[in-house]
């Protein structure tokens, strides 16, 4: 099973493909600011929906940006996790791989004073 994730809004995007049939199934689930919180949950189970599991994944390629600074954080330490611990390959979504992808912003980081 291969893996898409776009994780660069509130909402994550989750497509599951199956190499050797081609079919592909499509996910979209609104986690809003949960999604540190659930993202993880929920990519188990759209995979236990085809008896599949993470170790089951042969390749994960990631919506890298620009998008929501935290959602891309988020989103890129999961999959960089998963492609290290599983040993597959990952990809952007321009079609490079990657042994660690790291977000693109689309424009510099706003970071706030700290209030004291």
């Amino acid at each position: 099973m291969e893996l898409y994730l776009d994780t660069s809004s509130f909402t994550a995007h989750i497509i599951l493909t199956n190499p050797q049939t081609g079919e592909a199934f499509e996910y979209h689930d609104d986690l809003g600011r949960e999604m540190a919180e659930k993202l993880l949950s929920v990519l188990r189970e759209h995979l236990a929906k085809h008896n599949k599991t993470f170790h089951q994944l042969s390749k994960i390629t990631f919506m890298s940006g620009p998008g929501s600074f935290t959602g891309l954080r988020i989103g890129a330490t999961i999959v960089n996790t998963l492609a290290h611990e599983l040993h597959i390959p990952l990809f952007d979504h321009h079609g490079n791989e990657h042994d660690l992808i790291l977000p693109d912003y689309g424009r510099p980081a706003n970071i706030s004073r700290p209030r004291k």
